[in-house]
């Protein structure tokens, strides 16, 4: 009787498990904004919450001359990085699975450069593919003729929750400098990487292998904005302006320097990612237990499902989850994704819901 009660309460109600940004900013950084409301300060970043932002970033990645801009989100980010890079003739490689190739309208395209995909490997670009792909454009023969790889864009976690090894990163950085391409990763979701127990790249990691890379805030408990990280000063000349051009600048950049200068403040970053893993995990393991399928395993907060059709129209009764990709004719994936904010009580919620449904 108590279960069917709880299942009627939540009935009341979704459960939002589609993704996490659903929630809208840490506690702490919600408090800091109230604490430093009424304080004017100058616009675009400019501010001293921003200023003392930077300095705690620098430390974390251990690179005193960093560059370390706040954009107001991933796309705009991604854009304005790609355009700031690349010359006219050039394109970003990316996977065919990555966020820049499935998710952003064609904004890189947009700014006018192509997104050159390669098959990826559950989300990931593998070292040998990439190098094959590298080796077969440059022994054509019309290569001039075509639209010259000029970057390579990743992100950590990938969008399909998956980890590149600090081992992959290096063999990745190492084509690039073979090939004389910048490496960018996009890290919207970064939070929750640094926090999987399979994890082996760190914020110095990438300082120190990646050209350009970003801190997701959006998506890890901020109320706005990603921090930018360019490890070679001047690498993109009056970068500044670049953002202003491609739309990404916030006039009241405070927002995002005082919730980078939460985040970055006694770890509460790492805390919030940790967070969110352990309700992915505790949901993960009940799945398990219940016999459902999973597209491939994932150490993230990310959770891809096989579900039959049926079974999927009557979970949306309850609960906001991603429709990702068709498996075959009767079947669906679909993702749940956990947050910062989520709860014990939505996990279990759930649980039930999925256990009713098995």
């Amino acid at each position: 009787m108590m279960e069917e009660k709880g299942y009627e309460t939540m009935r009341e109600e979704k459960l939002y498990f589609a993704s996490d940004y659903q929630e809208g900013m840490a506690d702490e950084i919600l408090v800091r904004l109230q604490e430093t409301n009424r304080t004017p300060t100058a616009g675009y970043g400019q501010d001293p919450y921003s200023e003392s932002a930077r300095t705690r970033i620098r430390e974390a990645i251990g690179i005193p001359e960093a560059e370390i801009y706040f954009l107001s989100g991933g796309t705009q980010t991604n854009a304005t990085v790609i355009d700031g890079l690349l010359r006219g003739y050039e394109g970003v490689i990316a996977a065919d699975t990555g966020h820049i190739a499935m998710h952003e309208a064609g904004a890189i395209e947009f700014g006018g450069h192509k997104v050159l995909t390669v098959a990826g490997e559950n989300g990931k670009i593998r070292a040998d593919i990439l190098a094959a792909w590298l080796k077969a454009f440059y022994q054509d023969g019309n290569h001039d003729h075509m639209v010259f790889p000029g970057m390579v864009y990743i992100s950590q976690p990938t969008e399909y929750g998956t980890l590149y090894s600090l081992g992959e990163l290096t063999e990745l950085r190492g084509i690039c400098d073979t090939y004389g391409l910048k490496l960018y990763v996009d890290g919207a979701r970064l939070a929750y990487a640094l926090a999987s127990e399979e994890n082996t790249v760190s914020l110095a990691d990438l300082g120190r292998l990646c050209d350009v890379f970003y801190i997701g805030g959006t998506k890890c408990g901020a109320v706005i904005g990603e921090a930018l990280v360019i490890a070679k000063p001047q690498l993109i000349p009056h970068f500044f302006t670049v953002i202003k051009q491609h739309g990404a600048l916030l006039a009241k950049g405070r927002l995002a320097g005082v919730s980078f200068d939460t985040l970055f403040d006694g770890g509460l970053y790492e805390r919030l990612g940790r967070r969110a893993l352990r309700m992915a995990d505790t949901l993960r393991k009940a799945l398990v237990d219940q016999g459902w399928r999973f597209l491939f395993e994932t150490s993230t907060n990310q959770i891809f499902l096989i579900i039959e059709n049926g079974k999927y129209e009557k979970l949306q009764e309850d609960v906001v989850c991603s429709y990702w990709e068709p498996f075959d004719e009767k079947h669906t994936v679909i993702r749940l994704a956990t947050s910062w904010a989520t709860g014990e009580r939505e996990i279990e919620q759930l649980i039930q819901i999925m256990k009713r449904l098995s």
